[in-house]
């Protein structure tokens, strides 16, 4: 059960124009993921523990907990937070959604700051991610 102290989902959805397999290299690995979001250990294996290099917040244990390989990756970030990304195949393009949840207004994260705070931050902050992913499609 939800608990009233939720926060809504941070979503961001763009359309990349490249195919869905180029997109899946650069969303589902770790080289793809330091183009464009934070370095790690990734690979997209379910159940696969890797670290986050969140640069000042140090390294964030994250866990993978869902991979249907070119169209969907989860994983655990830190005590609370869940990322999705998904993949809809568009004809030559891609549709990409990226969720963060795990939003709790009563909680606070490792580093003992609020949820609300850091989600309105890093709403911002995934804006201009999601440009630097298409930036890096269009050139990769």
């Amino acid at each position: 059960m939800e608990s009233s102290s939720a926060l809504p989902d941070i979503r961001e959805q763009l359309l990349l124009h490249a195919p869905v397999e180029k997109v899946w290299a650069i969303v589902s690995t770790s080289k793809g993921l330091e183009s464009w979001f934070m370095p790690s250990n990734l690979e997209p294996v379910e159940g696969h523990e890797f670290i986050l290099e969140a640069g000042p917040f140090g390294k964030s244990p994250c866990k993978v907990t869902e991979v249907q390989p070119l169209h969907k990756l989860s994983f655990q970030w830190g005590k609370d937070w869940t990322l999705t990304f998904e993949l809809t195949e568009q004809g030559q393009d891609t549709d990409f959604t990226l969720i963060h949840s795990g939003w709790d207004a009563d909680k606070l994260t490792e580093f003992g700051q609020a949820h609300a705070m850091v989600r309105e931050r890093m709403e911002q902050g995934w804006a201009g991610i999601v440009q630097k992913l298409a930036q890096v499609v269009g050139q990769a």
